[in-house]
């Protein structure tokens, strides 16, 4: 019984620490320079835009499995706009932003791949019972070795990317987004 008490206790000083992060760093969490610029506006063509993690930068792409068993991989959206999502189902933030997400993905024509960040899960089930409980219908991407998480070089989570039809990633948040702030950078995207 002390157990379940401590990680309730865990959990909840971990939802309000979230939230008291969340209220002060609204502005600072928001990583991104010329917002709204299109990469012609910036003088460049997409061909001589180099590829990184900064806003204004083409996203790095990879190769990975669905939930589902399909592989798929960041180039097949090519022409679509995109939020990169990751994510754990252990992590209190996470957990916060995923209906908002879902509403975002019924609202917006917008193409979600939640990166779950498999190899830190205690089982793939969990990823399951969490798409289920939440209802998600978009994509969950299972990143198994760690190996996105790395490549986008992850920390802390929830971290998210918004990515123009072109690739460029146009907004970086780190830490959950609210619906709000979700609706405001994709409209500021091309």
């Amino acid at each position: 019984m002390n157990i379940k008490r401590i990680m309730i206790v865990a959990i909840v000083v971990g939802m309000f620490g979230w939230a008291i992060y969340d209220f002060t760093s609204k502005e600072q969490s928001t990583v991104s320079k010329d917002e709204g610029q299109s990469t012609e506006m910036q003088g460049e063509s997409v061909e001589n835009v180099e590829e990184g993690l900064e806003v204004g930068q083409q996203a790095p792409d990879f190769e990975v499995e669905t939930l589902q068993g399909e592989k798929t991989s960041l180039s097949n959206y090519n022409g679509e706009r995109v939020m990169l999502n990751f994510w754990a189902t252990w992590c209190p933030p996470c957990r916060a932003e995923m209906p908002d997400m879902q509403k975002f993905h019924e609202n917006k024509e917008i193409t979600i791949l939640a990166v779950n960040l498999t190899g830190t899960e205690a089982k793939v089930d969990d990823v399951n019972a969490f798409k289920d409980e939440y209802e998600l219908s978009f994509p969950i991407l299972l990143d198994r070795e760690n190996d996105i998480s790395t490549l986008y070089q992850i920390r802390p989570i929830p971290t998210t990317y918004m990515i123009d039809s072109k690739g460029i990633i146009r907004h970086k948040a780190l830490g959950a987004m609210n619906y709000e702030r979700m609706v405001q950078q994709f409209e500021s995207m091309n």
